[in-house]
């Protein structure tokens, strides 16, 4: 599928959340009191030009230097502009005009909401694929994000190489986006409806994980999934046997991550200080630690907190001194080991 397929889909034949034909591009109506707060403030045009399918703001923001891949509209970045602060600052990239023409046309309105002596956000021009022709300095961001946009890019690979150098040591590309069972047939992919709709985009999740790892993401974790519908039987009716879920990811930028989840006898303690995240910090799927209480953890998820923004946060118990095997019950599992739970959509 060609860059200008998607621009055409997006540009022109959507022209707000209403024209989507599935249900793909969804958001779970289920979503913290804070983040609704938040989005009551994005401008009304921003949100009815919003084609996201998962939460992309993980916690500990303040003062964070992010970067949105595929920020369409911009409610995500303004959604963000809120919760890194005065401070922070967060930075678009798309390759749609009409998308950006709306985004950049409510800067002012969203520092004036936000309380902001200028705006803290702003927009670029271009394609995921090939971010190093963009004026982003290599090693500048502390968080990548992106919204059911990767399954739009063109060479997947080179979106999470490009993400990884734009990153700072210990910084972390945090996103949703769609995935499939197994492999797309190359004719559903040249399929214009069914791509614009992040279906026969979306990657096999086994091809993401080896992706990831050769971009430099060593140690994918998932954080939640819910299975998609579709809820559109023709396009249902094309795609099948094919199931697909929306699954959001965190890939930390840490070369140092083992292939496997090692025990080193280590332990950690969430002090409950990280703001919006009082009484525990949700890691992933299989890590949600309770306020005050010890954590045993493996070595790849001891440095995904020591070695990152939310090393403050916690008391570390033990090293690496002494290796125990392999670490029971750790890492990031298959999107599509169980139905997940079903959320309904806004």
């Amino acid at each position: 599928m060609k860059h200008e397929n998607v621009q055409d889909y997006y540009g022109k034949v959507l022209q707000s959340s209403d024209d989507l034909q599935t249900n793909a591009c969804c958001t779970p109506a289920e979503m913290p009191r804070y983040l609704k707060d938040v989005l009551s403030k994005v401008h009304d045009e921003v949100l009815t030009r919003y084609y996201g399918c998962g939460l992309i703001a993980p916690t500990g923001l303040k003062g964070a230097r992010i970067l949105d891949l595929g920020c369409g509209a911009g409610r995500d970045v303004y959604a963000l502009a809120a919760l890194v602060g005065e401070e922070g600052h967060v930075v678009g990239v798309d390759m749609t005009d009409e998308q950006l023409a709306v985004a950049r046309a409510h800067q002012d309105y969203h520092a004036d909401r936000f309380g902001y002596a200028k705006p803290n956000t702003e927009f670029h021009k271009g394609y995921i694929e090939t971010l190093d022709q963009l004026p982003l300095e290599p090693g500048s961001f502390d968080i990548i994000v992106s919204n059911c946009v990767v399954n739009l890019a063109t060479d997947k690979l080179a979106v999470l190489r490009g993400a990884y150098n734009l990153l700072k040591p210990g910084g972390e590309m945090y996103f949703s986006d769609v995935y499939a069972d197994r492999r797309v047939p190359q004719a559903l992919r040249e399929d214009e409806i069914l791509y614009g709709e992040c279906l026969s985009g979306a990657l096999y999740w086994g091809d993401f994980q080896t992706i990831a790892r050769k971009a430099g993401f060593l140690d994918p974790r998932l954080v939640e999934h819910r299975p998609l519908t579709i809820e559109n039987p023709v396009l249902e009716e094309r795609v099948a046997p094919i199931r697909f879920t929306s699954a959001t990811y965190r890939l930390f930028k840490l070369p140092t991550l083992e292939p496997e989840c090692e025990d080193y006898g280590q332990a950690v303690i969430y002090k409950g200080t990280i703001e919006n995240a009082p009484h525990a910090f949700v890691l992933d799927d299989h890590h949600v630690m309770e306020t005050g209480k010890v954590f045993p953890v493996c070595g790849n998820t001891w440095m995904m907190l020591a070695d990152t923004r939310f090393a403050d946060h916690f008391q570390f118990i033990g090293d690496f001194d002494t290796h125990y095997g392999v670490f029971e019950g750790c890492g990031a599992n298959a999107p599509f080991d169980d139905e997940g739970s079903e959320a309904p959509c806004c």
